[in-house]
């Protein structure tokens, strides 16, 4: 049993699934994220209507909302320029929607990717001041543009073998507005191949841990099965969790129909609590 009160579980999901489960989230003030920035076609498009929606269908609504922004080939380490101009680009349409829809978080992704020992990669001696550099390149542009209206930006691990070269990042700003988001599948699967377990990034990051995506697998690729279908230690991860405070956002990044199961596994093993979807 976790050591402290259960916590709310909040969810990711697009603007089309929110009207399914928009009670759920405002009766007990979960935290949410929308995940239709990811897309670059979305935020090419009129998006407008698309936040009115969410700011209309979350009226009386107290919890957080984060938006994940787009990542599919726009690494956060760019050596060519022009690249990097798309990159900054992609992220400030991202922050103008976050902004609409009264978001406090952006989720990014590490640009930490691995061809090598975990241990020797991504390290001092093997260039990661010059990467962390390149980082500093694209986002000194765009954190400006997250702090003024209070946005977080929250970093991913994704293909991470190694806490340290994301967290040296993260710390790398000196900014309260730069954090650590853990994705729990994707933790666990690169544990098979040398990572540490989801619950030693949690006590790692510390307070540094802003924001989690909740998902299983049996770490074979990135499944985001329903906790409790694949392999994950959770009772390890939320022992971990309980020692901070405050807490990072819980968000479920499962499809919608797996929701309610979801909560469920969670409220029978005492780590939620509140009403299901």
């Amino acid at each position: 049993m976790p050591k402290k009160s259960p916590l709310r579980i909040g969810a990711a999901m697009m603007i089309d699934d929110l009207p399914g489960f928009r009670d759920w989230l405002v009766q007990d003030g979960r935290d949410l994220e929308i995940q239709d920035a990811c897309l670059g076609d979305f935020l090419d498009g009129d998006w407008q209507p698309g936040a009115r929606r969410v700011l209309d269908l979350l009226d009386g609504y107290s919890g957080r909302i984060s938006v994940h922004g787009p990542y599919n080939g726009l690494s956060l380490v760019c050596y060519d320029r022009r690249v990097r101009e798309l990159v900054v680009l992609r992220l400030k349409q991202a922050l103008e929607f976050a902004v609409a829809i009264r978001a406090t978080q952006l989720v990014l992704h590490s640009p930490f990717e691995f061809f090598g020992h975990p241990m020797v990669v991504h390290t001092p001696a093997q260039g990661l001041d010059y990467e962390i550099e390149q980082v500093h390149l694209t986002l000194d542009e765009v954190l400006p543009v997250a702090v003024g209206p209070g946005v977080m930006l929250v970093i991913e691990n994704c293909y991470d073998r190694n806490t340290a070269p994301l967290l040296t990042l993260v710390r790398s700003f000196e900014s309260k507005s730069v954090r650590l988001s853990l994705d729990v599948g994707h933790a666990f699967t690169m544990q098979q191949t040398g990572g540490p377990p989801p619950d030693q990034w949690v006590r790692e990051a510390g307070v540094l841990l802003a924001h989690v995506h909740l998902q299983d697998t049996d770490g074979l690729v990135d499944r985001h099965w329903a906790p409790g279908e694949g392999n994950v230690n959770w009772f390890a991860f939320f022992e971990a969790l309980n020692e901070l405070d405050p807490p990072p956002r819980l968000l479920l990044e499962v499809a919608p129909e797996k929701f309610k199961a979801s909560v469920d596994f969670f409220r029978q093993r005492g780590y939620e609590r509140g009403n299901g979807p």
